[in-house]
Formats: C-alpha cells, sequence, structure tokens
C-alpha cells in the first residue's frame, strides 16, 4: 500500500506541475538574482509546494466543503488567476540588467513562484481528488501506510521541484540569451492556454451539475 499510494501521489502530480517545462519560467524571474539567493528561492518554493500539496491532500476536502466550494468552482477561479498570470509573462518585458536584482523574499517565494507557477488549480484538484478518494482502511496500520505513502510522495515532488529550479541556469547556457527568451515566452503561452483549459474544464463540470 506504501509504494502504490507513493507512485500513485508522484505520477499524478508530476506532469501537471512539470518542474522541467516551469524551469524556463522560474529562470526568467530569478535570472538577474546571484546563484545563492536563486538557491534560497528555490528551497523556498520546494518547501512551499511540499506544504500546499500536504493541506491539498489532507484537509482541502474538508476546508471545500466548510466554505460550500466546489471543485468546479475552483478550477474556475484558479484558471482565472493562472491565466492572468500567464498573460502577464507573456507581455511582461525583459529586464535590462543586474541592478533589477532583488533579494529573495517569502512572498515572492510564493507568489508567483509557488502559486501559480508550480502549484496550480489543476494539481491542488488533483491533490484534493487524492486526498478525498482515500480506499478502505482496515486499521491504523494501513492508515499509517496510506499517509506516509502520499507524504513521500509529495516530498519526492519537492526534491524534484527543487533540482529543477535550483540548476535552471545551466538551461541558459545550452540555450542562449535569444533561445531562452523564446522558451519563456513560449511557456508563457502555454501556461496561459492552460488556464483557459482549466477555465472551460471547471465550467463544463459545473454546467452539469444539476440545478
Amino acid at each position: 500500500m506504501f509504494v502504490n499510494t507513493f507512485l500513485l501521489t508522484y505520477a499524478a502530480l508530476f506532469p501537471i506541475i512539470n518542474p522541467i517545462g516551469n524551469a524556463p519560467i522560474f529562470l526568467s524571474l530569478t535570472q538577474f538574482q546571484t546563484s545563492a539567493q536563486r538557491s534560497s528561492l528555490s528551497r523556498c518554493v520546494a518547501r512551499n509546494s511540499f506544504l500546499l500539496l500536504l493541506g491539498s491532500i489532507f484537509v482541502g476536502s474538508h476546508v471545500l466543503e466548510f466554505f460550500g466550494i466546489s471543485l468546479p468552482a475552483l478550477r474556475i477561479g484558479g484558471g482565472l488567476v493562472v491565466t492572468a498570470f500567464g498573460w502577464k509573462l507573456l507581455n511582461s518585458g525583459t529586464p535590462e540588467g543586474p541592478g533589477e536584482a532583488t533579494k529573495p523574499s517569502g512572498t515572492e517565494s510564493f507568489y508567483p513562484l509557488t502559486m501559480p507557477l508550480t502549484v496550480g488549480p489543476g494539481s491542488i484538484s488533483v491533490a484534493i481528488t487524492l486526498g478525498s478518494q482515500r480506499p478502505k482502511i482496515v486499521g491504523p496500520e494501513d492508515l499509517l501506510l496510506l499517509g506516509g505513502g502520499a507524504v513521500a510522495g509529495l516530498f519526492a515532488i519537492a526534491v524534484t521541484i527543487y533540482l529543477c529550479y535550483r540548476f535552471a541556469d545551466r538551461l541558459v547556457r545550452l540555450l542562449g540569451t535569444s533561445g531562452t527568451n523564446v522558451v519563456v515566452r513560449l511557456s508563457a503561452f502555454i501556461l496561459l492556454c492552460i488556464g483557459i483549459q482549466i477555465i472551460w474544464s471547471g465550467w463544463s463540470e459545473l454546467s452539469s451539475l444539476p440545478h
């Protein structure tokens, strides 16, 4: 049960979070910071992502139920945030020099680097779904195995995020300035399309609910 839960958690979240594809965007937002600052931000983003997903799995469904929010409504609201962020990034200018570097802060590491760039409404919805669809638990031992597998899967995701973001600068050396700019703009456009798709999926589900 532990291994199955671990693999299910990691496999379900990795393609949605897509830390490899998000690395160029992370690098664009932090390209004029020092290596130490980028490393610190990478750790903060990985930690924030782990805690956010952990809360989504174990208490996310209860929070939504408490406030009377459905998963389709969550997707629509989150999709709007992702779309707005993708549009802003797509139309943002390129900083002109190292003088624009800023010290990493807790606020910056959470928004927009953790949410919505890394952990968006799609991954939160998946995490909440994983937490709300628990198999039948026989005893405390099964509960520990299930919970431990989920936490281990989230920790593996956080480690993957850290490694991809921490060494994103190597992608610059490989692609060059022009190539990196193209990848960032393309990734921003894809992020914009993902946001629209999330909104559409949420609206479709919401429309199909009985009134």
